[in-house]
């Protein structure tokens, strides 16, 4: 059973979390503990919430959920750019906001490494699909227990990392959807190996979505490159269409300075498309379609975010133009039915049928905002003010 062992507490500059009451102290997440059957072990990993998880009016709310490999290493960062890429607080909104999960070192050899290395010593390596069945068949299933999760699972892995996030992107079963590979470590995949696991993928693989990052080491790494540049172009010419993938080189970056910049431009790529401005979205037919295209590259749902769609709504309510204050109404009523426990969702749909003269319709939407919702006192207010006028 996971248990709260100790709240992290440390300084990181551009991260809007919870204050605690010692002055100068940010908390950004939590450290739990996991015993292992699988690994028959105590494993340990670290939680990083969204601004919005202890929000009460968005108690309704799931999260995808990020995993990342090396987290001791690499936990402060991420989880400082997925704040502030999906936060309403800074505006940007290019991801979804995201429970981040950071997984800590054990042994990273025997956990990361798929196949079995052979070497004059004997090693331990090739546990890497033992610990992809912490990670699917205990590990994730907690998670799902005690968090408010959703279903789409992001797996982040840098060097032997990136190995074992490639080679779970590969697997015909696997629990995640999304892989961003940092200069995977493919020393062992010389073009046999390669060739046998391409032939072996079946059409699964293909139904996710993997980004990997290639670093610049000069002449030192040159194989490792031609090798992710030989399996990037070998899925490409397996599939039919567009490949949901995409591989990028950093000539500027090294394999120790490439991870940050990888995962900023890996999650970005995943969600290419999430974080549409309101300015150029004409009306709810092409909101929906674009949404559609995204959610159809990703292999899941995700409708349109819903402070977009109010914003939209509410955009066009206050125009002087009659035509868009009726428009307005499609907009708001899409945010009902893609968020059905949303309170403020049902207050905005009662705001607009008030302001279009649809006093009965208003006072019932204000009542639904007010049962999901009972603190809401605007929600009071209007029910109040509008039953007078009856």
């Amino acid at each position: 059973m996971s248990k709260n062992i100790i709240t992290i507490l440390i300084f990181l500059i551009g991260i809007n979390q919870l204050k605690s009451q010692d002055a100068g102290q940010i908390v950004i997440g939590t450290i739990h503990s996991l015993k292992s059957d699988i690994l028959n072990e105590d494993r340990e990993y670290w939680i990083n919430l969204p601004d919005s998880y202890n929000d009460k009016e968005s108690s309704y709310k799931r999260y995808p959920i990020l995993v990342i490999l090396d987290g001791n290493i690499h936990f402060k960062a991420i989880s400082g750019i997925v704040n502030y890429m999906s936060s309403d607080s800074y505006r940007n909104g290019r991801i979804p906001e995201m429970i981040v999960v950071a997984i800590q070192n054990v042994d990273r050899r025997r956990d990361y490494t798929p196949d079995k290395i052979i070497t004059v010593r004997e090693n331990n390596s090739g546990g890497g699909d033992l610990f992809l069945s912490f990670l699917e068949d205990e590990l994730l299933p907690e998670l799902d227990k005690n968090f408010r999760t959703s279903p789409y699972r992001i797996l982040f892995g840098h060097s032997l990392g990136g190995l074992l996030a490639t080679h779970a992107y590969m697997k015909e079963k696997t629990l995640f959807n999304s892989f961003i590979a940092v200069d995977p470590s493919f020393g062992t995949w010389d073009s046999e190996t390669m060739d046998k696991k391409l032939d072996a993928l079946t059409e699964q693989p293909f139904k996710r979505f993997i980004y990997i990052a290639t670093a610049n080491w000069g002449k030192r790494n040159i194989r490792n490159r031609d090798r992710h540049i030989r399996f990037y172009e070998s899925l490409n010419s397996k599939y039919k269409g567009k490949l949901p993938a995409k591989l990028e080189y950093f000539e500027n970056e090294d394999h120790s300075s490439v991870p940050i910049i990888a995962f900023h431009n890996g999650i970005s790529t995943i969600f290419e498309g999430y974080g549409i401005s309101y300015r150029d979205v004409e009306d709810k037919e092409q909101l929906i379609q674009h949404f559609h295209s995204l959610s159809e590259r990703l292999s899941w749902d995700f409708p349109p975010p819903e402070y977009l769609v109010n914003q939209l709504g509410y955009r066009m309510l206050q125009s002087v133009n009659s035509k868009d204050q009726s428009n307005a109404l499609d907009f708001f009523i899409l945010n009902v039915k893609n968020y059905p426990k949303s309170s403020n969702s049902f207050d905005s749909l009662g705001e607009a049928q008030e302001t279009l003269g649809n006093t009965q319709k208003a006072i019932e939407n204000y009542k639904k905002s007010l049962e999901l919702n009972p603190d809401n006192e605007h929600a009071k207010m209007k029910i109040k003010e509008l039953s007078k006028n009856e």
